[in-house]
Formats: structure tokens, C-alpha cells, sequence
């Protein structure tokens, strides 16, 4: 029996990395998945890709009134919210030396501001046994030179996990978070200031790891789809890791 038939999934940043993968898992395992991204050719892929399945929906999560649009059309198609992955945001490296007002606001707004607001209004579409799965990051419990403001952000979203967690406990509504280490994606190749510093980077990230190599975007899609399942009927509040041991070990 597919784990998510019937039901209507919401991914935010879901035309890349591990927001894509975890679309192909929903879609796989049953679920109605509404996609959110800011390129409208990455979307269009998406929308081509799986085609009835999908409903994509061009947002900027740091937007209010994008996000209003995207759950217009989530009410509009008059099935609720099962799953919400709040996924999208990102980060880019800054010293404190660095840091700029711009960058602290930017981080904050998409990882944090993006985050709050999503769940905020997905709350009245939510059926109830709806799980709320934020994406947060192994960096949330450690320290990294030049990537402060982007760990401070994701250790924000493990805070409200464990709050909101409590507030939604009696609406039968669970809400976890999922902490990846580094993941072979797009985004963590972007982190590199050029493109012949990725390969330095990446192989950097993977000798810090206990398991000696990065992880999958298909591997986070599956731990992701733990957290959405009735297989997670009894975890709530929880953050679950999935780092290759780098947070642990």
C-alpha cells in the first residue's frame, strides 16, 4: 500500500535538491504534491515531469502575498493539507567581519520569515492527522566559521518544531523537523564562490563526516517521508538527523 494515497502534500522549494526528491517520493508513494518555486522553467520541468500529479504554483516563500496565492490555490483545489515540508530557503557563507544587514535579513527572511508564515497559513487547510515536517540542518547543534547567521537561522526552526509541536498537539496535527548534514545538491555546490572551488568544498564536507561521504537528496526524500507517513503516528517535536553520523559521532 503506498504510504501517502489520497492525500495532498504541500513542498515549498520544491524544484531542486532535496525538495525535488522528496516531490518524486510523495508522487511515488500516492500524494497529490503542490510544488512552490521561484523559476518558472524549473517549474515547468517539474509540471512536465509528473504531470496530473502535480500542481505547481510560483512562490517566493519571503513573500506574503505569493504565499496568499499558493494557498488560494491549495483551498481552491478543495482537499486540504495532509503534509506541509517546509522546505525552501538557503544560506551563503559571511565572517562576522562580513556579515551585512543585507545578508542577516535575506537569511532570516527566507529560512525563518518564510517558515513561520508557511505553516501560519497552511493552519485553517490542515486535516486533522496532518504532519508538518521543516527543514533545518545538523548545523542547528554545531558551530561553522562563516556560515553563523545560516546555522542561527536553522536552530530558529528546531525551536519552533518543538513549539509548535506543543500548540497543534491537540488538533492531532504532528510537527517535526529534519536535519541533513551536507547533501550533494545544487545548492551546497553554489555555496563555492567558483565553480573550480566545488570540488574542494564538497570533498572538504565529506572528509568530515564519520561515513566519509555526502549524502543523497534521495536519502533526506526518504527520511522526509518517515516524518509525513502514519509510520511516525507516535514522534512529534522531534528532529531527526540525517548526517551521516557527522552531528553524533
Amino acid at each position: 500500500m503506498s504510504e501517502l494515497a489520497d492525500k495532498t502534500a504541500l513542498v515549498t522549494g520544491g524544484t531542486s535538491g532535496i525538495g525535488l526528491a522528496v516531490v518524486r517520493r510523495f508522487v511515488a508513494e500516492g500524494a497529490h504534491v503542490v510544488v512552490t518555486g521561484r523559476n518558472p522553467e524549473k517549474l515547468a520541468a517539474v509540471a512536465d515531469e509528473f504531470g496530473d500529479a502535480v500542481t505547481t504554483v510560483r512562490g517566493d516563500v519571503a513573500s506574503l502575498t505569493e504565499l496568499d496565492a499558493v494557498f488560494a490555490a491549495i483551498a481552491e483545489r478543495g482537499a486540504g493539507l495532509d503534509v506541509v515540508f517546509a522546505n525552501a530557503g538557503g544560506g551563503e557563507f559571511a565572517a562576522i567581519e562580513e556579515i551585512t544587514w543585507q545578508h542577516f535579513t535575506d537569511t532570516f527572511e527566507a529560512n525563518v520569515g518564510g517558515t513561520v508564515f508557511t505553516v501560519q497559513k497552511a493552519l485553517p487547510l490542515l486535516n486533522k492527522g496532518a504532519s508538518i515536517v521543516l527543514t533545518s540542518s545538523n548545523i542547528d547543534v554545531k558551530g561553522s566559521p562563516s556560515f553563523s547567521v545560516y546555522a542561527a537561522s536553522k536552530a530558529a526552526i528546531r525551536s519552533f518544531a518543538r513549539s509548535w509541536a506543543a500548540e497543534l498537539v491537540d488538533r492531532g496535527i504532528r510537527v517535526n523537523s529534519i536535519a541533513p548534514g551536507p547533501i550533494a545538491t545544487p545548492g551546497l555546490s553554489g555555496l563555492a564562490a567558483e565553480p573550480e572551488q566545488a570540488e574542494a568544498l564538497l570533498g572538504g564536507l565529506a572528509a568530515g563526516v564519520p561515513m566519509r561521504r555526502l549524502g543523497t537528496p534521495e536519502e533526506i526524500a526518504d527520511a522526509v517521508l518517515f516524518l509525513a507517513s502514519p509510520r511516525s503516528s507516535y514522534v512529534t517535536g522531534s528532529e531527526l538527523y540525517v548526517d551521516g553520523g557527522a552531528s553524533q559521532i
